[in-house]
């Protein structure tokens, strides 16, 4: 079995992630900047520039900025149909709020977006992929303030206008949800710029899992992201008709961990709180009664749903419903259950999986009960899986190879997966995988945590000359993209 010819086959990265280059071309300080690295046991540190020699991955990351002809040329010699990016809102209003952007930085993409069009290659854009810009941050408390509503429509009219015919496939928001999971305050920093203000003036540094969360400000700044997106997504349409623009989901995909009925309710609850809030208001257009009850229930006071609100999100609904995929866990009303954690969510081991070296519980299978689930929660929305892979740590053989079937294996059951979801004529549409090229770990900050196909020389230490080589697995899923899927 083939997939249609029409299916986009691809990869995803994130700017802060690849980049680099965090201040060239007039860019500005961004949220990912601050950050220290971590590893598999020690979380990553918040730390304001203040320390020159303190190492902060993303200043560097893979150095995209300086490679990125070279790397979308492996990326065409793959076969890809897309390429899923974000635009670093910083390198176009470095401060967020600045009277006029940066062409700089408007430049740097038109010359992205060239590239891939030399070699037939759709860029998916994601407007805001956990860059936000620092001092919107420190002036407005990120999403937290309505203002900042009007400072990201100001950055994405100015992009859609550029780029309105280079352009056609637009993400909003990265994971909108990750602030109703387990991430608190990691997840009000990176998704809303939402940060306590004693964390901020902190003169020591913070592990990102000691910054404090508020849940009455998380909803409040994640209201007012529903009310950007979805203002975006109308203007959008408005700019260019034929721009599809979708949400993007970090989807916690959850089992009971027994029948008893008490944790068959708990998931219900689970998977209502952290994947279809957000996926209701972004694609139904409202807030869901289970939310209003949670809010009610947990105290949450409602006034920053403002007269006309509804109304926005009812006519700002998205195009087409996208989701990152990495595993599975389960939910138990018992306490002393061993526990698993990934992608900023945590949970109940479940003891029919295998996990990654960093306790990503894998399951090929849970990507086609999420696609079943979706199809059937959103009949006739277009799906995209545009994040899923697996870290893990690769050895350089004398000759230069890297043979990764471990990533070939995980590859290939989750293709497989997604095959017979296409089998089933669910609206599958496309799939990038995470972190096609090695690049920054988001949840770590670690380079030895690697994703790609392609292999970069960069390590933790600092060290590394940034020169790329393709692994066993490149060949693989270049041969895969030429079958059309119909060789594993």
């Amino acid at each position: 079995m083939k997939f249609p010819k029409s299916f986009l086959w691809g990869g995803a990265v994130a700017a802060n992630q690849c980049e680099g280059a965090y201040l060239s071309g007039g860019k500005g300080l961004c949220v990912p900047d601050m950050l220290l690295g971590g590893s598999a046991t020690k979380p990553r540190t918040f730390l304001p520039i203040n320390d020159e020699n303190a190492f902060y991955p993303s200043h560097e990351a893979i150095d995209f900025y300086h490679h990125y002809k070279e790397d979308i040329a492996l990326f065409a010699e793959m076969g890809w149909k897309v390429f899923r990016l974000s635009i670093n809102w910083g390198r176009i209003f470095p401060n967020g709020d600045d009277n006029v952007p940066n062409e700089t930085g408007l430049a740097f993409y038109d010359s992205v977006f060239d590239e891939c069009k030399k070699y037939g290659i759709e860029p998916l854009v994601t407007l805001c992929h956990y860059e936000i810009p620092w001092a919107i941050v420190t002036k407005y408390n990120g999403f937290y303030s309505r203002k900042t509503i009007d400072l990201f429509l100001k950055y994405a009219k100015t992009v859609f206008m550029r780029y309105k015919d280079k352009v056609k496939y637009w993400l909003t928001f990265n994971e909108i949800n990750i602030p109703c999971m387990d991430a608190g305050g990691i997840g009000d920093l990176y998704g809303l710029g939402l940060i306590d203000k004693d964390d901020l003036n902190s003169s020591e540094p913070i592990l990102l899992t000691d910054l404090k969360s508020d849940k009455q400000k998380t909803f409040t700044a994640l209201h007012h992201e529903f009310l950007a997106s979805a203002l975006t997504v109308k203007m959008g349409h408005e700019i260019n008709p034929e721009f599809v623009i979708g949400n993007m989901i970090a989807h916690e995909t959850v089992y009971p961990l027994t029948p008893n009925p008490e944790d068959v309710l708990a998931t219900l609850d689970r998977d209502n709180l952290a994947n279809n809030f957000c996926g209701d208001v972004q694609v139904r257009g409202a807030y869901p009664q289970f939310i209003l009850n949670y809010f009610e229930e947990n105290g949450i006071d409602t006034s920053f749903i403002k007269e006309g609100d509804a109304e926005i999100l009812k006519e700002g609904t998205v195009d087409m419903y996208t989701f990152s995929y990495y595993q599975s866990h389960c939910v138990t009303v018992k306490k002393d259950a061993d526990k698993v954690n990934g992608n900023m969510s945590e949970g109940a081991a479940n003891p029919y999986l295998k996990s990654t070296e960093w306790g990503w519980q894998i399951d090929p299978t849970g990507l086609l009960y999420t696609i079943q689930s979706l199809a059937d929660r959103y009949p006739g929305v277009p799906l995209m899986v545009v994040e899923n892979g697996m870290g893990a740590i690769d050895k350089v053989e004398e000759d230069g190879s890297i043979h990764d079937d471990y990533r070939i294996e995980y590859f290939r059951e989750h293709i497989r997966a997604m095959r017979e979801a296409v089998r089933r004529k669910l609206p599958l549409i496309g799939y990038t995988t995470w972190g096609p090229i090695d690049l920054v770990s988001a949840g770590t900050g670690e380079y030895r945590k690697r994703y790609g196909f392609i292999y970069v020389d960069r390590h933790d230490d600092g060290t590394g000359d940034f020169s790329r080589r393709r692994k066993d697995s490149f060949f693989w899923y270049q041969n895969l993209i030429r079958t059309q899927g119909e060789e594993l």
